[in-house]
């Protein structure tokens, strides 16, 4: 069906208000806005959907997240697993409602449904899965980014994000539903009736008992002064009930305590972004806190900044996961109880650094696909084995972390609680977050990191993003910034070609649109697609012993491979 087509069709049988008949008589000449709106249909993958809100096919509504939880209801009835789904939902404009379609939906086919009766974290709607026995799960969130957007996030009975086979049914079922369906009942009839229930606030308090079972210190963090800011999103109850209770001094930033689906003072609430943290910084300047620690709205990322000599340094992804996965193993293996054999977990697209600091502890990292749910697959792993204990931490660089099993994403409820003890114990030893990475590098070499990301406009994105990795597959360069590529790994084709030897070796990984170019010692650059965006991202690692060197080295990589991005950013 074509662009006009899809147009035409919800002109004559969409059931809208007035000022949904409004918007769409507006983009009868507007071309630009009715292919963005009806110029493709919103796909479903193993991230679910995302998009921004508005009328029509490739926007987020009413209308597509109904037909999503029909899709999801018409999967699960198909199957063997257990009709029940629990949904959870953030701060965004609409999640509320969106989580109360998504359930009618489902309990038009007879699923019982769990709903979290106020907004919950993620993580804490992947333990309610694995807590409920559910055979799905929803949570309606579209993460970190800006207030325009929403999604709807899909998660398997093990409480991980669904993987490739079972979104694909997904997406099969749903691709084969109408749009315009009306609905049996309302929400508030499927609750009187029971097909639809909220989730007893006992399970709460059994999430924070939960994560408190993963503390490894065993002295209260009351030292510890901290700034917080959930970031107008989900995180204000949880961090603060964790913190609160191992003693944590906590403030919090008034602006952003509240939940605010406009996100009026942090347009984009992403804690991969320094800016995120701005408004902290504001009160951080009068108040001086040892710690500003902020979660991003579906509070399962979290970032953090110390105040230093001028101003503040804005711990990365990667460097918070290297003090994490750092002091989880040496707190366990000076108290004995590290895990023989034990498993720690990151994504490609992590720093390398994390491989060296595991095997210091004699431990293995094992290396994933990015995408928490790949992590969460390890785990299950594990799990089917009965040797879920063996894990001990997974980490991805946006600001992901896990220590634990009890959920199959990441939360950053318990990095909270992990990155606070760890402050806190260090201010016992007169240093720092920042004063122990620096140490971290000295011990295992300067590892510079920085993402280069290009976002792609318009309603052809989708498939210029995979016009540049082929581009590039065609395309490979020999040598960045005069360093010899040693090898390169193609996740899409499973192999990795070592250019020095000339051999090859299979890829056991599943099939991904990635590519890695690695540069012998000094460092990788790594090209993939968004799973999520119309985005294409470039990881850039220099790696050397001396910091300003490899700073050196990280510029220069940026501004080569910044040419190979696409142009119609």
């Amino acid at each position: 069906m074509t662009e006009l087509e899809r147009y035409q069709q919800w002109c004559e049988r969409a059931p809208l208000n007035e000022a949904g008949r409004a918007a769409l008589a507006a983009m009868q000449n507007d071309e630009t806005e009715r292919k963005g709106c009806f110029g493709a249909e919103l796909q479903f993958g193993t991230a679910g959907i995302r998009g921004i809100m508005g009328i029509g096919t490739n926007r987020l509504n009413d209308f597509t997240v109904r037909r999503t939880a029909q899709g999801l209801a018409a999967w699960l009835t198909s199957t063997e697993l257990p009709q029940r789904c629990a949904i959870g939902y953030d701060s965004r404009h609409n999640s509320r409602r969106y989580a109360e379609l998504c359930a009618v939906a489902l309990a038009e086919r007879g699923v019982h449904v769990y709903v979290y009766h106020e907004l919950a974290p993620t993580p804490m709607l992947s333990f309610a899965v694995r807590q409920l026995g559910c055979g799905c799960g929803i949570v309606v969130s579209a993460s970190h980014n800006a207030g325009i957007y929403n999604g709807i996030k899909c998660y398997g009975p093990d409480g991980c994000q669904m993987t490739d086979e079972p979104a694909a049914r997904v997406f099969a079922e749903i691709e084969k539903i109408p749009y315009f369906l009306p609905a049996e009942k309302s929400f508030e009839d499927f609750l009187a009736e029971g097909g639809v229930e909220f989730i007893a606030p006992e399970l709460w308090e059994r999430y924070y008992e939960t994560v408190l079972g993963e503390r490894l210190a065993t002295v209260p963090s009351d030292n510890l002064n901290l700034l917080y800011t959930p970031l107008c999103g989900t995180g204000n109850k949880p961090v603060r009930t964790v913190l609160g209770r191992i003693g944590v001094n906590v403030a919090v930033v008034p602006a952003q305590e509240k939940p605010d689906g406009d996100f009026k003072t942090c347009e984009y609430p992403n804690p991969e972004t320094d800016a995120a943290l701005n408004e902290s910084y504001k009160i951080a300047r009068e108040t001086h806190p040892d710690l500003i620690l902020g979660t991003d709205p579906d509070c399962d990322r979290v970032a953090v900044a110390v105040p230093v000599e001028g101003g503040f340094r804005k711990l990365s992804g990667n460097e918070l996961g290297c003090l994490l996965l750092d002091y989880i193993l040496g707190t366990m293996q000076k108290a004995g109880t590290l895990p023989a054999d034990p498993v720690a977990v990151r994504s490609i697209v992590s720093t390398p650094m994390a491989d060296k600091i595991a095997a210091s502890y004699g431990v293995k990292m094992r290396r994933v696909l990015t995408g928490f749910k790949y992590i969460g697959g390890e785990i299950l792993a594990l799990e089917q084995k009965h040797e879920e204990n063996r894990f001990v931490f997974g980490f991805e660089e946006s600001c992901g972390y896990l220590k634990g099993t009890y959920a199959r994403d990441k939360d950053a409820v318990v990095a909270s609680m992990l990155t606070c003890d760890l402050a806190a114990a260090l201010k016992r030893e007169g240093t720092n977050l920042a004063e122990h990475m620096d140490a971290l590098y000295s011990r295992f070499g300067w590892h510079e990191a920085r993402v280069l990301s290009c976002e792609l406009q318009g309603p052809d994105a989708m498939e210029i993003s995979a016009g540049f990795m082929a581009q590039m597959r065609r395309e490979l360069p020999k040598a960045v910034c005069g360093i010899a590529v040693t090898s390169v790994t193609d996740y899409q084709a499973r192999v990795t070609r070592d250019l020095v030897h000339g051999t090859e070796e299979a890829v056991t990984l599943p099939k991904s649109n990635v590519l890695v170019l690695q540069l012998g010692e000094k460092g990788t650059v790594i090209l993939r697609p968004s799973g999520t965006e119309p985005k294409v991202k470039i990881y850039l690692t220099a790696v050397d012993t001396d910091r300003a060197a490899a700073m050196k080295l990280l510029d220069d990589m940026a501004a080569e491979m910044s040419g190979y991005l696409p142009k119609n950013a």
